[in-house]
């Protein structure tokens, strides 16, 4: 079945533009031209996909995003002005999985699509072999078939792009891995090498798992060198 893919974006031609090339790259398009025309949409079914436009008549991208994140898990693309770096970084704080600048090239932002989405969704491993990978450190387990991380019985809600970085450390605990080894280790992911995306990320994933974000006990920055998951791990 053909990947839903819901644009977000005021202007129809624009939005038209899109719709028209995830059609023609197999993709099932819709369009809504507002946050309160996006909730509707989402009444009738969750996409695979938002992509969602920062600059937005009433509630923008950005207020969007975050209430999406407090609800849901549904990987989202924030679209921006080229040039915005702070409203990128800002988005990402919010919980985007992606961005691309406007203008943008058609092929890169079919190539980020793609990547999102292939990190959302676990690989399919059969019908008679269910094998789950789990992993613990401190109080948390993370299933990374499933895409999910728990404190005891409680689940703490991940975006793809923090579950990605929260893997990585978690599958090299104890060793300081840099920026660019954290980019290449959470393949297929988009990262810009000359603004905050990093850093960003992972300040969001300590206000998710840490007690005292200010002061971390699990990922460490280890200065000049990059940052650490600073206690054991191992399968479950």
């Amino acid at each position: 079945m053909s990947q839903t893919i819901l644009i977000v974006e005021d202007d129809r031609e624009i939005s038209s533009l899109v719709e028209a090339l995830l059609t023609r790259e197999g993709f099932h398009a819709r369009i809504a031209a507002t946050g309160a025309a996006m909730d509707a949409v989402l009444l009738e079914a969750v996409p695979d996909l938002i992509l969602l436009d920062l600059m937005l008549p009433g509630e923008d991208g950005l207020s969007i995003c975050r209430r999406l994140r407090a609800n849901s898990n549904v990987p989202v693309i924030m679209v921006t002005a080229k040039g915005d770096d702070i409203d990128r970084i800002i988005g990402l704080e919010v919980g985007a999985d992606d961005y691309v600048a406007k203008p943008f090239n058609p092929r890169e932002l079919i190539a980020r699509i793609r990547a999102v989405l292939r990190r959302a969704v676990p690989a399919a491993i059969g019908p008679s072999i269910q094998v789950s990978r789990r992993m613990w450190f401190g109080d948390f387990t993370l299933d990374l078939d499933a895409h999910r991380l728990f404190r005891g019985a409680e689940e703490i809600e991940l975006s793809t792009g923090d579950f990605d970085l929260l893997s990585v450390l978690v599958e090299h605990p104890m060793k300081v891995l840099s920026r660019d080894q954290l980019m290449d280790l959470t393949k297929g992911r988009s990262w810009d090498v000359f603004d905050r995306s990093i850093d960003v990320a992972l300040s969001r994933l300590r206000k998710k798992i840490e007690t005292d974000p200010a002061h971390p006990v699990l990922i460490k920055t280890i200065r000049n060198a990059g940052y650490m998951l600073a206690v054991p791990a191992g399968k479950v």
